[in-house]
């Protein structure tokens, strides 16, 4: 006898005609605690408060608008019986790597024009770009989407999950791998992990080469689960490409830059220089 369960509403807040859908609040959820850790760790680091604040007018827009566009030019063939769809992004298909792209595109051309160091800069928004996928993977869930392949209901009660997960997960008559549930803690883990190696004052940029090489990592297993992928022609899952290139990119840069001398800034220099002024001073008065 087939289950009948009942999927959670993707809407958000429904306040007559407006409609605020649950992906769309958890993906401006992840950007908001982002942006807060972000601002923080730009005052310590004796950057201007409003460096982010001022960025993400530009950035978040284009990164949206990117990460749409790289979805629909891989899923061309949805939306060219019906292409006003293309601007539907309540209904999911924002692509990461498209985001990416944008968004540190956008960095660049603000770090260049405010005087900022573009590695510092990205270094201190890694674990709040990590962060916020995180936690936007939830809108995936909400959505049905981003799975993997079928599994038993005793299958998932065996990872322990709550039972909301657990029915979430049944579509069309069958259970599904929770990928995203995967790919959100792998980037949790993710932030723990960015977050002590800022104390280990890495050269600029190591932090950011960190966050490519450890979520690319995690991308490219978790897709090779998955059900729902953007694919290069009939074989070439678009997302695990995109991850062997950042990781062989990421290796690559961060070695030619400690070899050609071009990592001399630490990211902790200005903590490091404070503390040994400190400790002169400390032995001037005694």
């Amino acid at each position: 006898m087939e289950e009948t369960i009942q999927p959670l509403s993707r809407i958000f807040i429904e306040i007559g005609p407006l409609k605020i859908y649950w992906y769309g609040a958890l993906i401006g959820t992840g950007v908001a605690i982002g942006y807060i850790m972000a601002t923080r760790e730009t005052i310590k680091r004796g950057l201007p408060k409003d460096t982010f604040a001022d960025l993400l007018l530009w950035a978040l827009p284009i990164s949206i608008i990117c990460a749409r566009l790289y979805y629909v030019a891989f899923r061309f063939e949805h939306y060219v019986d019906d292409p006003i769809r293309m601007l539907y992004i309540w209904e999911g298909g924002l692509a990461i790597h498209g985001g990416l792209i944008g968004g540190v595109a956008t960095a660049i051309v603000y770090a260049k024009k405010q005087n900022i160091p573009i590695f510092k800069l990205l270094d201190i928004a890694a674990p709040s770009i990590i962060l916020a996928q995180a936690i936007g993977r939830w809108g995936n869930f909400m959505n049905q989407e981003v799975y993997g392949g079928p599994v038993t209901r005793e299958f998932l009660e065996n990872l322990m999950l709550p039972n909301f997960i657990i029915n979430q997960m049944y579509i069309n008559g069958t259970y599904y791998h929770p990928t995203f549930l995967y790919e959100s803690t792998w980037n949790i883990i993710g932030v723990a992990i960015l977050l002590c190696l800022r104390r280990l004052n890495l050269k600029q940029g190591e932090i950011f080469y960190s966050y490519l090489i450890w979520y690319s990592i995690g991308r490219f297993v978790i897709e090779g689960m998955r059900l729902d992928n953007l694919m290069m022609g009939d074989t070439l899952r678009t997302a695990q490409v995109a991850s062997i290139i950042l990781i062989i990119g990421a290796v690559i840069t961060w070695i030619y830059r400690r070899r050609a001398g071009l990592a001399n800034q630490g990211y902790l220099d200005e903590v490091v220089k404070q503390q040994k002024n400190n400790k002169g001073k400390k032995r001037k008065k005694k």
